[in-house]
């Protein structure tokens, strides 16, 4: 089980030998480039790991870093500060990305957390046929097997230079309503990462159970619209 990394363990600065947070990307005594960091992606910006974080102190943290990591900045520096700038700036960019992204970031944290989230668990990338009706929630069985229908019509139409309006019109609405099925998902993740934020254990304990759910429901659906956009070309 991976579990939320301490990002206030104490370390020494190579140059100075003043002790700092191990998550500092550079020194704050000697302004020194540090090796690549301890603790997790939010103590990169210096930010308490939530679901709901500040998006603008965000981005004007990564863009801070970044000047700061710029590669005319070591032109003159050693080796080993050459390296640690390209390791930092690697591991920056990944940080950012992971939590500027909402379904990016609640994933990641309910990886700190245990939880068991990613292709082998969830069907990530798959064609939603290629998972089974097993895999379908329950409430779309009926409307995923007559999806996986028209699309094997509309390949077999699209193969022999045939053109059907009905069935293109028929994926656009379905494409439209598991569209909105993805929308009500992020609403209700939304409300989860509330309880999540500011609950205890046990409610900390429920919100990550629904969330589990959610990010794999909200992943079904996003396969089914992606493959409508590949069937129609979109």
């Amino acid at each position: 089980m991976l579990n939320v990394l301490d990002s206030a363990v104490p370390v020494e600065c190579w140059s100075c030998s003043v002790a700092h947070n191990e998550s500092t990307l550079f020194c704050p005594h000697c302004s020194k480039i540090q090796p690549p960091p301890g603790g997790n992606y939010y103590s990169v910006f210096n930010l308490q790991p939530a679901l709901n974080i500040d998006l603008a102190a965000l981005e004007t943290a990564f863009h801070r870093l970044s000047r700061k990591l710029h590669p005319d900045r070591f032109a003159r520096a050693t080796a080993s500060e050459k390296e640690w700038s390209l390791a930092d700036t690697a591991l920056l960019n990944d940080a950012y990305r992971t939590l500027r992204d909402p379904l990016r970031r609640t994933e990641y944290l309910l990886k700190l957390h245990g939880a068991e989230i990613g292709e082998e668990h969830s069907g990530k990338d798959r064609r939603p046929h290629e998972m089974g009706a097993s895999r379908a929630p329950a409430d779309l069985l009926e409307e995923v097997f007559e999806l996986n229908m028209q699309l094997e019509e509309m390949r077999a139409a699209r193969s022999s230079g045939e053109d059907d309006p009905a069935l293109a019109r028929n994926l656009s609405e379905a494409k439209a309503k598991f569209e909105g099925l993805q929308a009500e998902v992020d609403h209700d993740l939304r409300e989860q990462w509330t309880a999540w934020d500011n609950g205890g254990d046990a409610e900390k304990q429920a919100a990550q159970k629904a969330m589990v759910a959610l990010l794999d429901r909200r992943r079904y659906l996003s396969n089914l619209v992606r493959e409508v956009n590949e069937t129609m070309g979109a």
